[in-house]
């Protein structure tokens, strides 16, 4: 696909971090009629089927570059069915304020790991007290939710959740370093049937008997994150990845909880001090992230 220009890549970042500020919350609704193994994939199937059927359509090739095939099997079990299978199983016992917390790891893992595979993408200090800045914004803006981390359960789940953004940042980093000119599409579309068939499977071993509400709600979460969650956030992620850099891009995850604030705002949740600083500190943090990067790659440049 062709390089987007500024504008596109700022109305693309931007809008991935709305979509994916609403998820956290859809999962949570689709959660109260969908068990969790079985709703995550019937999202990947939905999903991974409709961008099949539009790379067929619009004669995408399939499968035919060097490690494209590889790529489909390290993003079908990483990205989409260990790490969303933690996700979609831990928020059973932990709020969703808390689960955004713990994928904030995510931007961490992602400068850890580059530190390895990404020679180009070495954290410089800036950057990382940027990163640890967001962190900490927020760590603050969910600090409420820790009290309702209650039981061995709940403790399980949120070691166990760490383990989803640790599987996602090494499929990022698989993804920027080998499928730089595969068509997003293929980084999407088969990985996601391949998920979804592998989490269905699993689904049908430790789901039996458990009951689907099909009703209006359920059906429009369903589709919500298989077609805008999914097929169009994840194929315009890897569109961008392509051209940012894998830090620039994890960066989105820090954004993302202010999106998920700002529909609390909007549903009638209180807006307290304590959630206004730590999204203060978020901005700061990232906006530090990205100068300092911005700056180091000028004077590459120049």
């Amino acid at each position: 696909m062709r390089r987007p220009g500024p504008v596109w890549i700022v109305l693309i970042y931007v809008s991935l971090v709305v979509i994916w500020g609403t998820t956290w919350s859809a999962i949570q609704i689709g959660l109260e009629t969908t068990p969790p193994l079985g709703g995550l994939a019937l999202r990947f199937l939905l999903a991974g089927a409709l961008l099949w059927c539009i790379a067929r359509a619009r004669g995408i090739p399939l499968g035919r570059q060097k490690y494209e095939k590889a790529l489909w099997w390290i993003n079908a079990a990483l990205s989409f069915a260990l790490s969303y299978g933690i996700v979609y199983w831990a928020a059973q016992w932990i709020p969703s304020g808390l689960v955004s917390v713990l994928f904030a790891t995510y931007p961490l893992f992602i400068a850890l790991f580059a530190q390895i595979a990404l020679p180009g993408e070495r954290l410089s200090r800036g950057e990382g007290v940027g990163m640890l800045l967001a962190f900490a914004g927020v760590v603050a803006i969910f600090s409420a939710d820790f009290s309702a981390l209650g039981g061995r359960q709940g403790f399980i789940a949120a070691v166990v959740m760490l383990g989803s953004p640790a599987a996602a940042a090494i499929a990022t980093i698989y993804v920027k370093r080998w499928g730089k000119t595969i068509h997003p599409f293929s980084l999407t579309a088969i990985p996601m049937l391949l998920a979804g068939a592998a989490m269905g499977g699993v689904a049908l071993l430790f789901e039996r008997g458990k009951t689907y509400v099909w009703d209006g709600p359920a059906i429009g979460v369903l589709l919500y994150l298989a077609v805008i969650g999914s097929a169009l956030s994840f194929t315009l992620f890897y569109w961008l990845l392509a051209y940012l850099a894998a830090k620039r891009m994890a960066l989105i995850t820090y954004l993302v909880p202010l999106i998920a604030v700002t529909i609390g705002t909007l549903r009638g949740e209180r807006l307290t001090t304590r959630i206004l600083l730590g999204s203060a500190t978020v901005i700061v943090g990232v906006a530090l992230a990205l100068h300092v990067d911005s700056r180091a790659r000028r004077v590459r440049s120049g």
